[in-house]
Order: C-alpha cells, then structure tokens, then sequence
C-alpha cells in the first residue's frame, strides 16, 4: 500500500482537516452569515464555530453536521459535512392562545412560564403576564428570534408560533 498522503497530486478528496477528534458532529444556528464566512452556534453546547467561508447558508439557518477546525492554527472551521438544513420562521398567528393554553395560564401566578410537550412533536410554552403588558411580552418574545430559534432546533421542530390574548402569551414549538 503506498501513502500518498505526502504527494498533493496524489491526494483523494479533499485535504485533511484536523483530526476526527477534533470535529464536532451537532445541531448548529447560524446566527451570523456574510458572503465569505459565516458563525454557527451548537444549540446543545453553545459553541460557537466562525467559519473560513460560506458554505451557502444564511442567517437563522438550522444545520444539522459536522464542523472541524482548519489547519494549522485550529481557530476557523469548515462545515465538512451537511445532514440536514432547513429555516426556522417564527411566526406571530392573529389566532388566540388553545383553551389548553389558557387553562395552563388559568394556573399560573403573573410572571410564571409553563413547559409543556406537545402531543407528537415539540412543545409549548405559556407566559402569564399583566394583562396591559401583553403586547410588551410578545415584543419581547419576537426580539429573542436567536433564542426560539435554537429552542426549536434542539427541538427538532420547523417552526415557532406566537399566540397572545390579555394576559396570556403562548410560545408553540411546532412541526
């Protein structure tokens, strides 16, 4: 068997990059994506990998893959291998929180948030709030896009809806 490992003309693929202790297999954010480069935060870790250029994904991207640092220095990555993509959008519904969620709210002191699963697939979260502070609160919600839409990642989830009535405020992580 010959090494060719020493020879660039004889080289297979790409070249090495780190070793395979060195990568990182995960759920990554994007959460900053220019042109040339882009930063992904592990949504498990909260790592977070600058990359030496863009693989073409864009802010608010979910990626489901394998980063490793690029040699020598070890302080920018490449995403060197891509299982899944897909975008995460947050959406704020003109519907009213579930009689579900208004019952959980119905529960709850003012300033007290439940967690709860959602039958199948991802969960819901229900905010009580002052009811002249509602439109506050889903300000506030809506101005954490970076949060929901890590929640949602390490949820395994497509998409987050924002739910609000007087008083109650419904975050469901959903399919």
């Amino acid at each position: 068997m010959t090494d060719t490992h020493g020879d660039p003309e004889n080289r297979e693929g790409p070249p090495p990059t780190g070793d395979d202790d060195d990568r990182t297999e995960g759920t990554f954010l994007v959460t900053a994506a220019e042109e040339s480069s882009a930063v992904l935060k592990n949504v498990e870790t909260g790592q977070v990998h600058t990359l030496s250029s863009n693989p073409g994904v864009e802010h608010g991207d979910v990626v489901e893959g394998t980063v490793a640092p690029d040699p020598p220095m070890n302080v920018s990555y490449q995403l060197i291998e891509t299982e899944s993509r897909w975008s995460v959008p947050i959406e704020r519904s003109p519907e009213p929180p579930t009689a579900h969620s208004t019952e959980l709210a119905a529960d709850q002191d003012v300033g007290d948030l439940t967690r709860e699963p959602r039958a199948g697939t991802g969960e819901v979260h229900v905010l009580t709030v002052p009811e002249d502070d509602t439109d506050d609160a889903v300000a506030d919600v809506l101005g954490d896009a970076e949060q929901l839409r890590a929640r949602a990642a390490r949820l395994g989830v497509d998409r987050v809806e924002i739910r609000w009535e007087p008083g109650v405020v419904s975050v469901r992580y959903l399919p």
